[in-house]
């Protein structure tokens, strides 16, 4: 079961939430706020899973509001406004549902929420992860793992011995799922394991034979530092 809560400047769409979140089987919603700092001592004080969150509210943005938390739940931007996806998805967001948004489309975010926090219950952290391939789950060794690239909705894994295994998973949720520690985003469709890098230069990095490219709005250099 999901553990949620919902927050929205507008109580119209917070019912929205709640009369959609009660058709989902695996989702419960405990706590809905129209002030987002009501909601963010709540998070101080309460664990949850997920958040249905708002992005344009007074005072404090739903993105400020995501980027403020040190412990972070999975989150499901919800707006009105398509401008903002690009921002959203750089947090990390599950996914991103533009307002008004059909049941069956609401119930593919939480299907997705409800994938990701599956794989994170099966990983060992300290270790290793499992990943969905086709029909199997698949274990990928943290130490074993090279770099991750990714394209649409896959991620491909790219491991020590060769092999490229792919997955449905974006960018985004994956970066969730790795250790911070050794795993880090140098570009939006690439990850890297900061312990494979065996060169950095300006525009790119070498990891043995292959050339990764750096993005325009990332520090390798920062972001490689131990």
């Amino acid at each position: 079961m999901i553990k949620a809560i919902a927050i929205d400047d507008e109580p119209l769409a917070l019912e929205v939430i709640k009369s959609l979140a009660a058709k989902v089987p695996f989702m419960q919603v405990v706590a809905y706020f129209t002030d987002a700092f009501e909601a963010i001592d709540f998070l101080a004080r309460e664990h949850v899973d997920l958040m249905f969150l708002d992005i344009k509210m007074p005072d404090i943005s739903g993105i400020e509001l995501m980027e403020s938390l040190q412990q972070k739940p999975l989150v499901i931007f919800t707006t009105a406004y398509a401008e903002h996806a690009v921002a959203s998805y750089d947090l990390n967001a599950i996914d991103y549902l533009l307002k008004p948004f059909a049941f069956t489309r609401f119930l593919k975010a939480c299907h997705k929420a409800n994938e990701q926090l599956s794989l994170k219950q099966k990983a060992t952290p300290a270790d290793s992860i499992f990943i969905k391939a086709g029909y199997e789950q698949i274990k990928i060794a943290f130490a074993d793992l090279l770099y991750l690239e990714g394209a649409g909705n896959y991620m491909s894994f790219i491991m020590l011995d060769g092999r490229r295994i792919m997955s449905r998973l974006t960018v985004t949720e994956v970066v969730s799922l790795l250790p911070a520690d050794t795993f880090v985003r140098v570009h939006r469709s690439y990850i890297v394991n900061k312990t494979k890098v065996d060169k950095i230069e300006r525009h790119q990095m070498h990891i043995g034979k292959v050339l990764i490219p750096v993005g325009s709005s990332f520090d390798a250099g920062q972001l490689l530092q131990p």
